[in-house]
């Protein structure tokens, strides 16, 4: 019997030929949570303007959305090793290229952004997939989810001052091609790590469950026989269709709900900074960001233990609807301290939610599209805080950084509402993947 969460992620990520693929799928996703802003310093280092090195990083950003999806989608057909290996590759390479071989003001660096983002390897879906497959008892596919949940908080907080260390001791653009090269290796060794057996056979067994049962007796055997062959090759059709995973209604919803729920993220991300400048302390911006993540973090250490007592359909709008009362605690702040303290108390249920999601996604998605359709639902959440990044934008000159902690609390409230509508709808497709007795 585990004491504690922190045991349960130990046991759960100290088991043979689950860790390498664990630990290695950490230091494959380093460059995901700094790439960004690494490409903002190094063109800014190369003597490019604002508005270039923004380009550049929105450029990458967009190359990631058209890329991600099709290499999740040949990571389900063609398996981890080939797609990851390839990816490991081009990755680093696109990046250094970007950084030793283009400049500011050409094509070729917008070319390269474009190029690199489209082969980020698929760490974060592969992983995820994996824990869906992997032979776990429910509670521990809870806890694997959950720790995504917190290395995503761990990692957009320790990323950036990684980055940080490596520019006291070189460039921005050595620092990036660094990371870019760390990450590639990572993603190597996810690709050739051992897993248990039977893990990565979805597809096979799949299509052997389709076919299965043409033995029936009688006369009707052959009719059996071949009506569950029709049955297979069409959902071998279905995994090849142009919207993929996302032909699941309950899919589709749950990606709308985490599209509108990250609204708020990129709202609060423009007005943090606005609110704290304005209350006489701009350098403290970075302390009050840090109260976010680590509120998030400590709220899924402290809540997370009794996640699995209740199932994820129920618990997945009841926590949008903490985290879209804890937005609201924002409005209350009247002071960088009262900011941080809200930010902090509000933001527990953030991992949480992600944890939630993931379950929810591992649950309604067919076993032979889980990379993509895991890849499907974080597009959703990136697009959903570029998006409240751009309406913050717009927002906060003619109305505030209060205004805009409104606009996100009630963004926050319509998609718990979104949720609660969804649930039934989530309800009939929530079933466990996967299924071991210990």
């Amino acid at each position: 019997m585990t004491s504690g969460l922190p045991r349960r992620f130990l046991d759960l990520l100290t088991r043979p030929r689950v860790a390498g693929a664990a630990w290695w799928s950490v230091v494959s996703r380093l460059p995901v949570y700094l790439m960004s802003l690494a490409l903002v310093l190094t063109v800014r280092e190369q003597g490019g303007s604002y508005a270039q090195a923004g380009l550049v990083a929105a450029l990458y950003t967009l190359g990631m959305a058209l890329g991600s999806p099709l290499i999740a989608r040949h990571l389900d057909r063609r398996g981890r090793a080939a797609v990851l290996t390839a990816t490991a590759v081009a990755y680093p390479v696109a990046l250094a290229v970007l950084v030793w071989f283009t400049h500011p003001g050409g094509w070729a660096q917008p070319a390269a952004a474009v190029v690199a983002g489209a082969v980020l390897p698929p760490a974060n879906a592969c992983m995820r997939s994996l824990w869906a497959r992997l032979p776990l008892r429910e509670e521990e596919r809870e806890t694997a989810y959950l720790w995504e949940a917190l290395l995503t908080e761990v990692l957009v907080i320790g990323a950036p001052l990684m980055l940080a260390a490596l520019m006291l001791v070189g460039s921005a653009g050595l620092a990036l091609t660094t990371v870019a090269v760390v990450g590639g290796l990572g993603t190597l060794g996810l690709a050739r790590t051992r897993l248990p057996a039977g893990t990565e056979a979805a597809e096979d067994s799949a299509g052997a469950d389709a076919a299965g049962g043409s033995g029936g007796s009688g006369g009707s055997g052959g009719e059996s026989a071949e009506g569950s062959a029709g049955a297979a090759v069409a959902a071998r059709q279905g995994t090849r269709h142009l919207l993929g995973p996302l032909r699941e209604p309950a899919l589709l919803a749950l990606t709308g709900v985490m599209a509108l729920s990250a609204v708020p993220i990129g709202l609060l991300t423009l007005a943090i900074p606005a609110f704290v400048d304005r209350h006489g302390a701009p350098g403290g911006a970075g302390l009050v960001y840090a109260c976010w993540g680590v509120g998030s973090a400590l709220g899924a250490l402290w809540l997370g233990r009794a996640q699995s007592r209740v199932a994820p359909q129920v618990r997945f709008p009841r926590l949008l609807l903490a985290y879209a009362l804890g937005t609201g605690l924002t409005l209350l702040a009247g002071s960088q301290v009262g900011l941080a303290l809200a930010l902090a108390v509000g933001s527990a249920p953030i991992a949480l939610v992600s944890a939630s999601e993931m379950t929810l996604v591992s649950a309604i998605a067919d076993g032979r599209s889980l990379a993509e359709a895991f890849t499907w639902a974080s597009l959703a959440t990136v697009l959903g805080d570029a998006l409240g990044q751009q309406a913050g934008g717009l927002l906060m000159d003619p109305l505030g950084p209060r205004a805009v902690f409104a606009v996100a609390t009630g963004t926050a409230l319509a998609a718990a509402g979104l949720a609660f509508a969804c649930r039934g709808l989530l309800t009939r497709r929530a079933v466990p993947v996967v299924e071991y007795a210990a």
